[in-house]
């Protein structure tokens, strides 16, 4: 790691008087010193705020570190406390859920009582095809309600859901629903992306082929075009809603805290995404405390967090926390700038958006259309901001605080990822920000920040970011592979979690964290590990070796560049290129496309075999390409 010395934007935003006298959690020093002092009597007191069928024997066992286990002893559903409880309470006729789709031309609404009727129907048939606690779900769809219900239903049966992005393709879904052994896929017949459609069923089709656990296939109709239904397998949703079966209650299963609630792949530096597990208990602990405090959500709230629900931040900022809180939750089908770059400031404007969570890459895109766009909009209902999935560049930060939240509302910049379950680092509305910079740990939580030798840099020098105490929403394992699990996360620092990324620690101790220090890219927020893009690459004929980079992206923050090593008889030519970034796209999905294909003779690597992305990176950007003594010529 470098030493080098960081410059970060001194300048320092508090947040208004005005805006502390309506936040409900100011006195922020006392809870941490709590917290630090007491980390088990603080989660133990967020966790009494929740309804437990039985209460807990134990609220953290580390007797097996690093397998954590939270709340032990204790019985609850995550559904109970997001719809159940609330479909009994004053809460019964509140909005849960608005969802618009992308042409604007439907709107659906849900309130909690409706919610809970429409989880119910859909955890009773995924019932009736045989699915029950423990149980493997594979959910591939688009951006609509049933996407929500699906997930909600799975937990409540105890089954457990695997969502894969509906942007990825045929390889990518085939891969995810063959490791996790699913038995029921969750599809819909299309979906609607920038006005395209979305051919997800068929995608399902091809997948399936090599999927020999699948029984059942429920298919949602949303485009209404013609797909293939093969017998006794594919069900049409709307066929089965009007059977007897789906009718009535379903009973919410009584799962041990430690139970699997869902798991989530993530892409890691070797070819294998990694299937991340996530519990029902400390995963819904810490949803549900990280949310309350880090975004005040309140009761006349109406929180519109963007991201997908194929990703970590759907799951637990989309879906699960705001419910867990009771909140009235905006749901949107389509982008940020289609058809017109003011898409997002209209749905603010209109539904009354009070709080705005959104990631980086799509606030430097819309910065591009200048502050025209959103300046033609009522914005004045936006109290609170927040950003997520890569560190935010100032330029970024600042535009969106002035431009969108017109210098009254703060900006949460969160830092946490797929393994952590919830916020790590991160800012809360009464603290005084810097643009850039994701502030001081959560609640409870310790971050170092060390060189290679697992020893504290000094301050203002780059480190490996690492978690030094245990919290209960993290991963507990990986699926099916707790060696790898112990391998990835514990061993390069042992007794520490290794973040994977590299960060800075500035005077006043806030954190800055730079990026990924292992062979991962972030595309647009989402994590592709480089061995994914080349094994896609190599699945070419024209193709030998090769090698992906991420390079730095004003928009997206990183780009993806490949360099290929052509087999004999192909000719490096502009065609190919071309032809070869379809075929990432086709195998990965559109995220995954790169941006560049370069032709190369020989990839440099180090005399054991290892292809130096390091070298590749500085040719590429034209920087000093440092130490290559370990270079095979």
């Amino acid at each position: 790691m470098s030493d080098q010395k960081s410059s970060p934007v001194s300048e320092m935003y508090p947040p208004s008087a005005e805006f502390l006298a309506r936040t409900t959690h100011t006195n922020l020093a006392e809870i941490s010193k709590h917290a630090e002092k007491d980390l088990e009597g603080f989660w133990a007191g967020e966790a009494e705020e929740l309804e437990w069928f039985r209460k807990w024997d134990q609220v953290l066992d580390d007797s097996n570190k690093p397998f954590y286990k939270w709340f032990v002893g204790g019985h609850t559903n995550v559904v109970h406390n997001a719809v159940d409880r609330h479909a009994i309470t004053h809460r019964k006729n509140k909005l849960a859920l608005i969802w618009q789709s992308e042409d604007g031309k439907t709107q659906q609404t849900f309130s909690y009582h409706a919610l809970n009727r429409e989880v119910n129907r859909m955890a009773n048939i995924i019932r009736s095809m045989g699915v029950t606690k423990g149980d493997r779900v594979t959910i591939y769809m688009g951006r609509i309600p049933e996407i929500v219900f699906a997930m909600l239903a799975c937990a409540k049966v105890g089954a457990v859901h695997s969502v894969v992005f509906g942007g990825f393709s045929i390889d990518a879904l085939q891969n995810r629903i063959s490791d996790s052994a699913t038995k029921l896929v969750i599809t819909c017949d299309g979906s609607f992306q920038n006005g395209k459609r979305i051919n997800l069923k068929d995608i399902t089709d091809e997948a399936l082929k090599l999927c020999p656990t699948v029984e059942n296939v429920i298919v949602v109709k949303r485009t209404g075009q013609d797909v293939y239904m093969e017998a006794m397998r594919d069900h049409w949703y709307h066929d089965m809603c009007v059977l007897p079966i789906a009718n009535g209650k379903c009973p919410t299963e009584v799962m041990d805290a430690e139970d699997p609630l869902f798991i989530l792949y993530t892409s890691g530096s070797t070819g294998k995404p990694k299937a991340i597990v996530h519990t029902h208990g400390g995963y819904m602990v810490g949803a549900y405390s990280t949310l309350k405090y880090v975004f005040d959500v309140k009761d006349e709230d109406r929180y519109w967090c963007t991201a997908d629900p194929g990703w970590i931040t759907g799951h637990t900022y989309l879906v699960y926390g705001p419910l867990l809180l009771g909140a009235t939750v905006f749901f949107f089908e389509g982008g940020p700038t289609y058809p017109y770059p003011n898409r997002w400031w209209q749905l603010i404007e209109q539904f009354g958006i009070s709080i705005f969570y959104t990631a980086p890459t799509a606030i430097r895109a819309l910065m591009r259309f200048g502050e025209a766009w959103p300046n033609k909009h009522d914005l004045s209902s936006l109290r609170l901001l927040g950003s997520v999935g890569e560190p935010i560049n100032p330029e970024a930060w600042s535009w969106f605080h002035k431009v969108v939240g017109k210098n009254l509302c703060p900006i949460m910049d969160t830092w946490w990822q797929t393994e952590t379950g919830t916020f790590q680092i991160t800012p809360m509305p009464a603290t005084p920000l810097k643009p850039g910079s994701c502030a001081k740990p959560f609640f409870g939580q310790v971050v170092e920040i060390v060189d290679e030798k697992g020893k504290p840099v000094e301050t203002g020098a780059e480190g490996y970011l690492v978690l030094t105490r245990p919290w209960p929403s993290m991963l507990r394992t990986l699926y099916g592979d707790d060696q790898r699990y112990v391998d990835t996360y514990w061993t390069k620092f042992p007794g520490k979690y290794f973040t994977g990324d590299s960060a800075r620690r500035d005077k006043d101790g806030y954190i800055w964290v730079i990026g990924r220090v292992d062979d991962v890219i972030k595309v647009s927020g989402h994590r592709l590990g480089t061995a994914e893009v080349e094994s896609a690459l190599l699945t070419h004929p024209a193709v030998v070796e090769s090698a992906a980079i991420g390079l730095p992206h004003e928009v997206k923050g990183q780009a993806i560049h490949c360099f290929v090593q052509l087999n004999r008889g192909f000719e490096p030519k502009d065609e190919l290129k071309e032809d070869l970034r379809k075929h990432v796209s086709t195998h990965l999905g559109p995220i995954a496309k790169p941006d560049v294909i370069e032709f190369i003779d020989k990839l440099p690597k180090t005399r054991s075999g290892k292809i130096m992305r390091r070298l590749l990176k500085a040719r590429a950007q034209g920087l000093p390409e440092g130490d290559l003594s370990t270079l095979d010529e």
